[in-house]
């Protein structure tokens, strides 16, 4: 069991690397590639054309993780470049992760109370063990119930656009 999760993750992950660096690619290979990743990660691919959420109606979700750490930036990064080049603002949707390509959006929802923001990852981490994405405080307080927590539990989907 513990195989297939890990076989799913890698294929998730070639995946949003793939699209990452296939920006000028023809209208056939996203579709293909979707295929490829839904026959693949026998995953539940979810419609999004009733959300209101900042992104393409016709966009899919692919399940990624749950149970997910996820903690904020701290004030002191505003105005800082990230390791994609863009200037960091806590007051923007971004997000830092280990493995997804930059520009990659992906939606968190807090597993609490079912809240969920949108966020493109702009920069890498967190360099803190245990934990899974860094959301910018903006995001991070849409989503939080007890607005002094710094870390919460939060399920993690590809949005495939």
């Amino acid at each position: 069991m513990k195989h297939k999760s890990i076989v799913l993750s890698l294929v998730i992950i070639a995946a949003t690397f793939f699209t990452g660096f296939c920006v000028n690619a023809q209208q056939t290979t996203k579709p293909q590639l979707l295929k490829t990743v839904q026959d693949t990660a026998k995953s539940k691919i979810i419609d999004v054309d009733s959300l209101k959420f900042p992104v393409n109606p016709k966009s899919k979700l692919l399940f990624f993780k749950n149970k997910a750490h996820a903690s904020y930036y701290a004030d002191k990064f505003n105005g800082r470049r990230t390791t994609s080049g863009k200037k960091f603002s806590n007051n923007s949707y971004t997000a830092a992760h280990r493995k997804f390509a930059f520009g990659t959006k992906l939606k968190v929802t807090n597993e609490a109370n079912g809240k969920s923001v949108i966020v493109e990852i702009t920069d890498r981490g967190p360099f803190i063990r245990g934990r899974e994405i860094d959301l910018t405080k903006r995001a991070f307080m849409d989503i939080a119930n007890n607005k002094g927590s710094g870390s919460l539990l939060v399920t993690i989907e590809l949005v495939l656009e």
